[in-house]
């Protein structure tokens, strides 16, 4: 089994690490209501998809 001879340092961790940054999802207007909402997938404001209602949302 392999087994470093060194400690890596923190900068080198971290280095290798920077590559791990979060993704920023895609948004696009909600064609029924205009919130932004992520493609194919359900609108979380008013509960449509493709123009056709899925969700009841309950309104605050």
């Amino acid at each position: 089994m392999a087994v470093p001879k060194r400690k890596s340092s923190k900068r080198k961790c971290r280095a290798r690490k920077g590559s791990h940054a979060s993704v920023i999802r895609a948004s696009q207007a909600c064609p029924a209501c205009g919130a932004p909402a992520q493609p194919h997938r359900v609108c979380k404001a008013c509960g449509q998809y493709r123009g056709v209602q899925v969700l009841t949302v309950a309104a605050e």
